[in-house]
């Protein structure tokens, strides 16, 4: 019987990083770093000796204002509809968070932020392992704040038929780095360059 694979993405962290590792920031066009959630899921169930079945890819990410960011607001639905065409990815947005006066009135370096989307994906990592969802989480993002989470559901997986695992980025050359806990062993899908030009969605969904 296979394995029911969960993954979970904190999108903005995982296309970030990847505009990091395998692009220049400032010349390299807005798309690049964005994948198709479902490619990323079926090669990261793939990665593995064992007997395992995509159910699910569960996508977190902030969701512009309609009122303060229209195009951003805009490209983000006409992207979050093309991901919600799959029945296997789940898409879990929450509002930006502004800087007063934003946009033509703020500090300098002020930025929209993320609110609550990692503490989203933190609690539904840890609740959906507890309530037998899955039996391979594998989590797809660099910040540390979802350590515990991760954690959790390592020592969950000496007592039931659960396991975490995590995904990240590598490029030869570069020092990779990736979400682990001490003295547990996690196993990481390593995504070299070669499978992330596999992976990439390279449509300018702002226009």
């Amino acid at each position: 019987m296979s394995d029911r694979v969960v993954v979970f993405v904190d999108y903005q962290n995982v296309y970030r990083s990847a505009r990091r590792v395998y692009h220049h920031h400032e010349a390299d066009a807005h798309w690049c770093g964005q994948i198709d959630p479902y490619l990323l899921g079926c090669h990261l169930a793939a990665d593995s000796p064992y007997a395992r079945e995509l159910k699910q890819v569960r996508i977190y990410r902030g969701m512009p204002s309609s009122t303060r960011d229209p195009k951003g607001f805009a490209a983000a639905r006409r992207q979050l509809s093309v991901w919600r065409s799959n029945p296997v990815v789940e898409v879990i947005d929450r509002p930006l968070q502004y800087p007063r006066g934003w946009p033509k009135d703020h500090l300098p370096g002020e930025r929209p932020r993320e609110k609550g989307v990692d503490v989203a994906l933190s609690i539904d990592f840890a609740v959906m392992a507890a309530r037998g969802e899955y039996d391979v989480g594998i989590m797809f993002s660099g910040d540390t704040d979802l350590k515990p989470s991760l954690e959790f559901v390592a020592d969950l997986g000496s007592t039931r038929h659960v396991r975490a695992e995590v995904a990240a980025w590598s490029c030869d050359g570069q020092h990779n780095t990736r979400l682990s806990i001490p003295q547990r062993k996690i196993y990481c899908h390593w995504i070299d360059q070669p499978s992330y030009e596999g992976l990439r969605d390279n449509t300018s969904y702002s226009s």
